[in-house]
């Protein structure tokens, strides 16, 4: 069987494990600190980094943008996760894109580091009391992704066309670390909610929600389909 090597938290490995459960696909998942990554991890991917999918012992895919597109080529041809024609697939890759990039230095990041990443970090190695400024800022700025997945999904079916894609994925994955903590505030941004919850409703889905991190419990909400 295939494996997965992931964080729990760490929305590029979440993504993953969405997409390999729409694919019907199957893999062993293996648990790494990205603060502490093992030696080895760097003989498998000398950049150290997570994901990484292993499709046999000889055979490693590195980075959430190869996997993607590996598992699109590889597995369910029943299944596309990054569908359509030429233009229709660039508008899934360019929002995949702006999740993986714009929020996750916008949100992600600094909603990580300073709320998981600093709890294992030695004084020494930048750990301690989370600089709740950077916390702040990160609220901010996730109205304005919310905002904005309100104005496309309020012209479209799916964030990019009329099918499930990558690009809800990619973006559920993102905002499903933020809502592990409860620091969406949902109740302002409806046409998010909704598309929110199609995404948390499918089976896919439902083993994030089972996620636990040792000294971090979820918010009420977090697991809850109807929050």
């Amino acid at each position: 069987m295939a494996t997965l090597i992931h964080f729990a938290l760490d929305p590029f490995g979440r993504r993953m494990r969405v997409a390999l459960a729409e694919y019907g696909a199957g893999a062993e998942l293996i648990e790494e600190q990205p603060w502490a990554p093992s030696a080895d991890i760097f003989q498998i991917n000398p950049a150290g980094t997570l994901p990484v999918f292993l499709e046999d012992s000889t055979t490693a895919i590195c980075g959430v943008e190869a996997i993607g597109e590996y598992l699109e080529e590889t597995r369910n041809a029943r299944v596309r996760l990054i569908p359509g024609d030429a233009h229709e697939r660039a508008e899934v890759r360019r929002i995949v894109g702006w999740f993986d990039t714009k929020f996750y230095v916008e949100v992600s990041e600094p909603v990580l580091t300073e709320k998981v990443i600093r709890r294992f970090l030695t004084r020494e190695e930048g750990g301690g009391a989370p600089d709740m400024g950077r916390v702040r800022q990160a609220s901010a700025k996730l109205r304005n992704h919310l905002d904005y997945i309100g104005q496309v999904i309020d012209r479209r079916v799916w964030l990019a066309g009329e099918q499930l894609s990558l690009a809800d994925l990619a973006a559920a994955a993102h905002l499903s670390v933020i809502d592990y903590f409860g620091d969406v505030p949902w109740a302002d941004y409806p046409a998010a909610k909704s598309w929110y919850q199609r995404i948390k409703s499918r089976p896919s889905f439902r083993p994030l929600l089972a996620d636990l991190v040792r000294g971090l419990a979820p918010s009420s909400s977090y697991a809850d389909l109807d929050f």
